[in-house]
């Protein structure tokens, strides 16, 4: 297949170039203006709103990553504004394209997240069925899903990749963790009670495959293990991986004070989320349980 992909520099951009690279897909990254462009890349540049269409011609599949970090700045007005902006302009441009591409791309995924459902008290749980939350990463997700409309007018089918923390040593949260956990100063966060629906980012790939190859996937599929845990289960679950005490919890006000609205919302808000449509389309989790999932990580 002929792929394009944005955001292809980023954790879980590289781990799908790299699958699909040794399985000898040819690849097209999608960079943006003023990056080190590779040859064969194509060049998006968003503030002046221009990506050629032609230059997609012969693509396949789409898979669309890019995006302002959620969780690398405390969240000034300015900042969640580039958050929802960065998303919901580059999917609108992108989706623009698409929509003048011929022959038309088969499939556009486009990543979301489970945000989208907000925070949910355990122990109930949400799938693919359920309506937006109310939270500020919750709005950004709607808007974000919404704005692949007009490819979806156009006739490509469109995934909503809703993605939960992806675990890995190399990058993101628990990469952030690991540091402090090895010194046995690890512990909960607020009540502990926040659900984490988590999946290892080496399970991305084959899910991700899994969508290309199964038609009837359309729409928001959850992208998260089948086996969500309490935030006091994943710090005690690493603790005991890395054979060290979680005796030093974070209290709510101490995240709040530190981190402010971002905090709130991503590290003591959750939702129990249910991989409802990769389960019944047959899709297999290689990395289901959380225990097993960390020993291999690490």
């Amino acid at each position: 297949m002929r792929i394009a992909i944005t955001g292809s520099r980023g954790l879980v951009g590289t781990a799908l170039v790299e699958y699909f690279a040794q399985r000898g897909h040819a690849i097209t990254r999608i960079v943006r203006q003023g990056m080190e462009a590779a040859p064969g890349s194509v060049v998006w540049d968003l503030p002046s709103w221009r990506l050629d269409p032609a230059a997609l011609a012969g693509q396949e599949v789409i898979i669309h990553l890019a995006g302002a970090s959620i969780a690398d700045h405390r969240w000034s007005e300015d900042y969640k504004q580039l958050i929802c902006s960065s998303r919901v302009d580059g999917t609108t441009l992108l989706s623009q394209a698409l929509a003048k591409v011929a022959p038309l791309p088969k499939l556009l995924i486009s990543a979301s997240a489970i945000g989208f459902y907000g925070h949910i008290e355990p122990p109930s749980y949400v799938d693919e069925r359920s309506k937006v939350g109310r939270l500020f990463i919750s709005s950004v997700c709607e808007k974000w899903e919404k704005s692949t409309w007009e490819a979806h007018n156009a006739g490509i089918r469109i995934i909503h990749m809703r993605l939960g923390l992806v675990l890995t040593k190399n990058g993101g949260v628990l990469a952030k963790m690991l540091p402090v956990f090895k010194m046995g100063l690890g512990g909960m966060l607020g009540s502990g009670r926040q659900i984490v629906s988590w999946v290892a980012l080496e399970e991305i790939p084959p899910i991700v495959e899994h969508m290309i190859n199964t038609s009837q996937l359309l729409g928001p599929v959850n992208v998260v293990s089948p086996h969500p845990v309490s935030n006091a289960e994943f710090t005690a679950t690493l603790a005991r991986c890395l054979g060290r005490p979680a005796a030093v919890p974070v209290p709510a006000s101490l995240a709040r004070l530190l981190f402010g609205e971002m905090g709130q919302e991503l590290l003591l808000s959750g939702a129990k989320v249910v991989p409802t449509k990769l389960t019944a389309s047959g899709y297999r989790f290689r990395y289901p349980e959380l225990d097993t999932t960390l020993q291999h990580i690490l």
